[in-house]
């Protein structure tokens, strides 16, 4: 089995905003998110060569995380103050139509994120399958071994982040990047990282301890005395960081493995375009 897992909400914002401008249908209606969503979704499928598929997206629900540290994605667009039209969410409908024709199974969210969804099934199936995640949240370095592989799309220029591209960009080891990142924060989600360590020091400190709870606990061991007492004063932000970042695969799954079966048959974008009533 080779499953591909694509990060649904992730692409959607990837595509609405990547596009070079507003595009439209012949009755005037804005398609340029839908139209860039199923074309990288196929351009991944005839990459990957995938035997099963899912597409995960996060719902409008409670975000537990945000129990944890009110300011967890706090920085985040407020659509609400958008007009409908304008947001990547009314194009959502026509993906869910054009995921229906396809025959590709997706689902939202209702009592999680959709990353616990993705480390669900990487940490179900990674042992005994391949799995690629199709996303551009870095979050997902930490799920990667020989078998579970992130991708990262863009086009012709795409990435296949593998253990070995860990190593090479952070100078890490995959399961480390949870402890890592707890370190040095996450702008993208608005979570501050610990005074005085940046990405050279955090893989330093990930190479030296085994993670976050053995750097805690071994803190005056630390040789720089301006790093160790931040860590020593920070012990409360790194264990909160750690638990917003820190993806443990224990959701459970809307799909088994054998109901995301399938099989590409050379569509084309255009052609699940007509096939929806998009053109």
């Amino acid at each position: 089995m080779k499953l591909l897992i694509v990060d649904g909400s992730n692409l959607l914002f990837q595509m609405f905003y990547g596009m070079p401008a507003r595009i439209t249908n012949s009755r005037g209606k804005a398609i340029q998110g839908t139209l860039g969503f199923v074309g990288a979704l196929l351009k991944m499928i005839r990459a990957v060569s995938p035997t099963h598929v899912f597409v995960a997206f996060d719902g409008e629900c409670e975000n537990a995380r945000t129990d944890i540290d009110g300011d967890y994605k706090a920085n985040r667009p407020d659509f609400s103050e958008m007009p409908e039209e304008e947001t990547p969410f009314f194009q959502l409908p026509d993906i869910f139509r054009a995921l229906d024709f396809l025959g590709i199974r997706y689902r939202e969210t209702e009592m999680c994120e959709a990353d616990d969804w993705i480390a669900g099934y990487a940490h179900r199936y990674g042992g005994h399958a391949d799995v690629v995640i199709a996303s551009q949240d870095s979050d997902f370095f930490q799920l990667i071994t020989d078998r579970v592989h992130v991708l990262r799309y863009r086009g012709d220029h795409s990435i296949l982040c593998d253990p070995a591209y860990i190593r090479a960009k952070l100078g890490i080891e995959p399961q480390r990047y949870a402890s890592y990142k707890s370190l040095t924060g996450d702008t993208s989600d608005n979570i501050r990282g610990v005074d005085k360590i940046g990405p050279k020091t955090a893989a330093a400190l990930m190479n030296q301890f085994r993670d976050v709870e053995d750097l805690i606990a071994r803190a005056p061991e630390i040789e720089k005395p301006s790093v160790r007492a931040s860590v020593i004063s920070s012990t409360d932000r790194i264990r909160r960081n750690y638990a917003l970042i820190a993806l443990s695969g224990e959701a459970d799954l809307p799909f088994a493995a054998e109901d995301l079966a399938y099989t590409y048959t050379g569509i084309t974008t255009t052609q699940v375009l007509a096939g929806i009533g998009l053109r």
